[in-house]
């Protein structure tokens, strides 16, 4: 049985037995909030019960290192669809110390595509096409620094308007403690 059959078999016995009813709520979200968080496994679980969230509380946007790697890329477009069409007042962005993105070197990455079949004329097109690669897989240094430099381009976005608090905040994935990084009702 492959992973897919096991999810499969669970969705039915899920549907049969109506357990989604718990889980019923609207496509807003009753915190009027979107969070920026990073999709480390470790958070999973472990952040909604540190921010006391349940279904249906939060939109909840996940990529590698909570990051917004570029004002007109899906992550800001994301952020900018929960504003102004889902409800969404405010705006956290969740950095998470032990990072697989702190310190992530592009060259290993790269090393890793080429050994799965990825060729140099692969990466040649890239590049005439303008992509620089190794800045796209380029990880940070720190993570308090990237969280502070992701809510600067959230809420320096020409097209957010003015009056959504985006606050920054860095989580430990071992006991869930958070820290402050930015406040954004301080602005």
């Amino acid at each position: 049985m492959t992973i897919l059959n096991d999810m499969l078999d669970h969705n039915q016995k899920f549907v049969d037995n109506h357990e989604y009813k718990k889980y019923e709520t609207t496509k807003y979200p009753n915190k009027k909030m979107v969070i920026l968080t990073c999709m480390d496994t470790r958070l999973l679980e472990l952040l909604p019960k540190a921010l006391n969230l349940g279904n249906g509380d939060a939109k909840l946007i996940k990529d590698a290192g909570a990051l917004v790697s570029h004002p007109f890329g899906s992550v800001m477009r994301s952020i900018l669809v929960a504003v102004y069409q889902l409800q969404a007042q405010e705006v956290l962005v969740i950095g998470h110390h032990d990072c697989g993105m702190s310190g992530m070197k592009p060259e290993p990455v790269i090393e890793s595509m080429k050994a799965r079949g990825i060729t140099d004329e692969t990466f040649a097109n890239l590049s005439y096409s303008g992509i620089d690669i190794k800045q796209w897989l380029q990880g940070f240094e720190n993570v308090t620094e990237s969280v502070a430099h992701s809510v600067d381009m959230i809420k320096n976005h020409p097209l957010l308007p003015s009056g959504v608090p985006v606050h920054g905040l860095v989580i430990d994935p071992k006991t869930g403690k958070l820290d402050l990084v930015v406040d954004g009702y301080q602005d």
